[in-house]
């Protein structure tokens, strides 16, 4: 989608500071932390939440989960909880669909 703030990440149109990635994935850290260790696991393709990810690619969507337990392992204790938000009544900002891994046992994610 071309006015997709996480596409634009995805595809290098937007810079940021990637920690990790993945055949269908990418991961960076959340501009407004909710733990000390917070990062963005997002699909490379755009879909608009984890439902339709579920749907239209289970692989993508376990490549990510991997992704972020990877990463979770890397800079953290090894405990972490996974958050994804499905409708803006469900909190969901950016329509791309996109899993929340947080932690307060943080290694550090610099």
């Amino acid at each position: 989608m071309a006015d997709c703030l996480f596409c634009k990440i995805a595809n290098g149109e937007i810079q940021v500071d990637l920690i990790g990635e993945s055949t269908h994935a990418v991961a960076f850290k959340d501009i407004h932390p909710k733990q000390p260790m917070h990062f963005l696991v997002v699909p490379k393709r755009h879909f608009s939440d984890v439902a339709h990810l579920a749907t239209d690619d289970p692989e993508a969507l376990t490549d990510l989960v991997q992704l972020g337990v990877e990463l979770s392992k890397k800079h953290s204790d090894g405990s972490f909880r996974l958050q994804f938000n499905t409708g803006a009544g469900a909190g969901q900002t950016v329509f791309h669909a996109h899993g929340h891994f947080m932690s307060r046992g943080v290694v550090g994610l610099d």
